[in-house]
C-alpha cells in the first residue's frame, strides 16, 4: 500500500446538467428517482443488491466500487496516470459503481472476493463476473484468495 492515498482517485467528477457520478449511478440504480436543482438524489427507490435492503432515502446509500480502489492499488493501479485512476474511479460504462445500502459498503470496506461477499447469494453469480469484468477490463492482478472465491462464486450461476 506504500504510497495509496484514496484522494488519488479523483472520484464523483462532473457528469454534466449539475450532476457528477454519484447521482447518475443513485438515477440509474433507483426506481422514481426525482432530483432538484443542483442534481441531487431527493426522492425513489432502490434496493441494495448486496444485502436486498429497500431504501427510500438516498443518503443511506454508498457508492460501492465493486473493485474497490485500495484492492485496485495493490493490484496494479499504483502504477497508473492520475487521469486512468479517475477513469476507474467514475466508470460508469463497466459494473464498477453500485447503489448499496452504506452498512454493506462499510462491512466490504477494501477486502476482495476471498475476504468478504455479498450477504445475498443470489447475486454472488452477478457480483464474481462483475469483479472479473472490471479486473480484465483494468488489467488487474487477481490474487490466487481471490480467484479460488469466484470460481466458487461462479459456480453458482444458472
Amino acid at each position: 500500500m506504500t504510497g495509496y492515498s484514496r484522494e488519488k482517485f479523483t472520484h464523483w467528477t462532473g457528469q454534466g446538467d449539475s450532476c457528477d457520478t454519484r447521482e447518475i449511478v443513485l438515477e440509474r440504480s433507483g426506481k422514481g428517482v426525482k432530483r432538484d436543482a443542483a442534481c441531487k438524489a431527493v426522492s425513489g427507490t432502490w434496493v441494495s443488491v448486496y444485502d436486498g435492503i429497500a431504501v427510500t432515502d438516498a443518503g443511506k446509500l454508498d457508492i460501492d466500487h465493486m473493485v474497490p480502489l485500495a484492492n485496485a492499488w495493490r493490484s496494479g493501479a499504483g502504477a497508473w496516470t492520475a487521469e486512468r485512476r479517475k477513469e476507474f474511479a467514475n466508470d460508469l460504462t463497466r459494473p464498477q459503481l453500485l447503489a448499496v445500502s452504506a452498512a454493506t459498503n462499510r462491512s466490504k470496506g477494501d477486502q476482495g472476493p476471498d475476504e468478504w461477499q455479498p450477504p445475498a447469494k443470489g447475486y454472488w453469480c452477478t457480483y464474481a463476473t462483475a469483479w472479473t469484468n472490471v479486473k480484465s477490463t483494468y488489467q488487474l492482478t487477481v490474487t490466487e484468495g481471490e480467484k479460488k472465491k469466484l470460481t466458487e462464486m461462479l459456480e453458482t450461476c444458472s
